[in-house]
This record gives C-alpha cells, structure tokens and sequence, in this order.
C-alpha cells in the first residue's frame, strides 16, 4: 500500500513539473506527448525516453527493481536534456522545482522500499 502511495506522488509531481513558454507555463507531460510529433528533433527521443518511463511505471513490471530504476533514469532523461540544452536560469522557478524535488525524492524512496521487499523476499525464501 506505502508503495503504490509513493509511487503515484512521484508521477503526478512528474507530470506537474511546468516548463515557462514565452507566455505561459506548459505542464511537463504535454511537452512531452507533443515533443513525440516533433521529427528530426532530439526532443523526439528523450520524450519517447520519457513516456516510455512512465508506461513502465504502470505496466506490470513495476515490482521490478530493474524495471523500476530503468524507469527512474527514462523518466529523468528528457529533464536531464532540457537542463542541458537550455540555459539553467530559465529554470529558477518554484513550479518547476518544486515538482522536480519531490518527484527525485519519491521516486527514490520508491526504488528503497521495492529495494527492501525483494531483499525480504529472497530472505524468507531461503529460510
């Protein structure tokens, strides 16, 4: 129950995250969604990186330690290329910050407890 509660925090402050436009903010999982249409874009591939992050988060692998730090860093991949390819200035704001902080603690959180379900699972079957 602790985990799926951690988990879905993480993937409501992922898809909160706002990117500023030049008029208004743009909620992270719709410039991602868009970015999928925008060919022979970089975008392209971290936001197919992106999504595939958050399909493996609902699919039924989640359980997976593997699968859950995989969709960790998928997840971490297109916000790891706006950082780059954008000056960091434009991203000193709370509404992007804020989600971002709580999404990479949760989700980390998240890897420790599946960490230690599987690490008391392998224990009690040995026993």
């Amino acid at each position: 129950m602790k985990t799926t509660a951690v988990r879905v925090v993480s993937i409501i402050s992922y898809m909160s995250i706002i990117l500023t436009g030049q008029m208004i903010g743009f909620p992270f999982i719709l410039w991602l969604i868009f970015s999928i249409f925008d060919f022979g874009n970089i975008d392209q591939l971290f936001a197919i990186f992106g999504l595939a992050g958050v399909i493996l988060n609902l699919s039924k692998l989640k359980g997976n330690i593997f699968v859950v730090i995989l969709s960790f860093l998928l997840m971490l991949a297109p916000i790891v290329s706006r950082l780059v390819q954008v000056s960091i200035e434009m991203f000193d704001y709370l509404t992007f910050q804020i989600p971002l902080i709580i999404f990479i603690l949760t989700y980390l959180v998240y890897i420790v407890i599946i960490a230690k379900e599987r690490i008391l699972i392998s224990k009690s079957n040995r026993k």
